[in-house]
């Protein structure tokens, strides 16, 4: 990047702050694009027919030159310098948000940006409000909804491997698949169609030689391996909601402290300890965990405890999974099943693909060999399709154990080029995927070439749902463009 230090000449014409939005109808507008706070650079943003127009009067220059960055002192009404640094130019097209962008790099102080800020406001800008520079880039087609929303993905990434699918999904690796199956989508409604609107052309009966079901069930196999990839990229982008329950004194805390890898939770012999949730988030093989450690379940009358344990109860609903943390030395002392305690704890049974039962103290239980004892209700617990993971909060033996299985529970194995998702992304996934069923079912039981083309049609808008790219239903054009119909 090449700096051009001009003369610093102070502004010779007082702002006009009355000046109305461009001819477009949109304002220019401007925020500030770091966060508030002491720091070395402060970046307020610009876009808009009049941020060019505005720098200038903001600085006395009479022009800036595009994709160079200039040195100048920022002026007041009357003259006084409000801070120095760089002003960037990015003409439109070519900028983020495909309008005139300017970016003032000031120092990174409060006071400084905020005056800084209000002078802009003065010249005639207005308070950009939130996404709305994203939203002015998808507006002038400089990036999609997916890529839109990958850049508040990739800020707000907790784990490496989040903020590196997010950028890829900013890049439009995300976009460029769902793009490819849409085309696919495309092609076999132009063959549908063209079955449909010129049936006694040779060229285009599809219908019956085979030629649209093979390819709408490679376009389906497709669906189902970006879904299982988005799926992951969800779990990346969310992380899962995971809730400690118990009896008093089972160990929670401890857990949540080995988890976390500090002492969070407050750990004692009182039973009663804990009463009220605590939340932790923590990433594990690459996986966000939001922890929710919880009050001991039981009957009291502690009013303190009673609206701790109400709470727990409304987290354990709220719970992706939940792990019932149980002491194998104190807990099944009425000779009880873990699963019969976790009916007991919670009302009933949760499911098994949202239960993990931790057995908790599990090195105390061993024969004189050092073996580990297995108890009958293990086999109960694997019978009924539940699984239990013997761990030690005191010396942390089987906690990496907990974490796999954590991990294989949840279906947690993205692969190294993953991409972010968020969960619009996976609904519209799924109802194309069900659509496309609907149009094989016709096509291979009923042979109903219309109702085949109804559902690729709604296959093909949920799918561009998610780009936010919406194709013409007149295919016409594409079928004279593909087919030599009328010959």
């Amino acid at each position: 990047m090449r700096v051009i230090v001009d003369s610093l000449e102070k502004p010779s014409t007082a702002p006009n702050s009355s000046e109305q939005p461009n001819a477009s109808g949109l304002a220019t507008i401007a925020a500030i694009a770091t966060p508030l706070g002491r720091g070395g650079v402060g970046v307020i943003r610009l876009s808009g027919a009049r941020a060019h127009d505005i720098a200038c009067k903001l600085t006395g220059k009479s022009e800036f030159k595009p994709r160079m960055a200039s040195f100048c002192r920022f002026y007041q009404a009357d003259g006084t310098v409000i801070d120095e640094g760089l002003v960037l130019y990015f003409k439109g097209p070519n900028s983020f948000t495909g309008e005139d962008v300017i970016e003032l790099q000031g120092h990174g102080g409060m006071i400084l940006q905020n005056q800084l800020l209000a002078r802009v406001f003065e010249l005639g800008a207005k308070q950009a409000s939130a996404g709305e520079f994203s939203y002015r880039a998808f507006d002038n087609d400089k990036l999609d909804l997916v890529q839109a929303e990958a850049i508040a993905d990739a800020i707000d990434a907790t784990s490496a491997a989040a903020a590196s699918s997010a950028i890829r999904s900013l890049s439009g690796e995300f976009s460029q698949k769902i793009n490819q199956l849409l085309e696919q989508l495309i092609h076999l409604r132009l063959h549908v169609e063209a079955a449909i609107d010129f049936p006694d052309e040779e060229d285009v009966d599809f219908l019956s030689d085979g030629v649209i079901q093979t390819q709408l069930e490679q376009t389906q196999a497709k669906i189902q391996q970006v879904l299982a990839t988005a799926k992951q990229g969800q779990l990346l982008r969310d992380g899962i909601h995971v809730v400690l329950a118990g009896r008093p004194n089972a160990g929670k805390s401890s857990l949540l402290n080995r988890l976390a890898g500090q002492e969070r939770a407050i750990v004692t012999d009182v039973a009663g300890t804990t009463r009220d949730t605590l939340q932790e988030t923590v990433v594990l093989n690459g996986l966000t965990l939001h922890l929710t450690d919880t009050a001991g379940l039981r009957e009291t009358e502690d009013t303190v405890e009673r609206i701790g344990i109400e709470r727990a109860r409304t987290a354990i609903t709220q719970a992706d999974m939940l792990l019932m943390v149980y002491d194998v030395t104190r807990d099944l002392e009425e000779e009880i099943t873990p699963l019969q305690l976790a009916e007991q704890l919670f009302g009933e049974l949760p499911e098994a693909k949202r239960l993990l039962i931790i057995a908790n103290k599990s090195d105390l239980l061993r024969d004189s060999s050092g073996a580990q004892i297995d108890s009958d209700s293990q086999l109960e617990i694997e019978n009924r399709g539940y699984e239990q993971v013997n761990v030690s909060c005191e010396t942390g033996v089987g906690i990496d154990n907990l974490v796999e299985t954590l991990c294989a529970k949840v279906g947690f194995h993205p692969p190294e080029n993953s991409l972010i998702a968020r969960t619009r992304h996976i609904d519209a996934l799924r109802r194309t995927a069900d659509c496309l069923a609907e149009a094989h079912e016709q096509l291979t039981v009923f042979q109903a070439g219309e109702l085949v083309a109804e559902s690729l049609r709604q296959a093909q808008q949920s799918l561009g749902e998610i780009t936010g790219e919406f194709s013409a239903d007149d295919l016409l054009g594409k079928i004279f463009g593909s087919f030599c119909i009328g010959k």
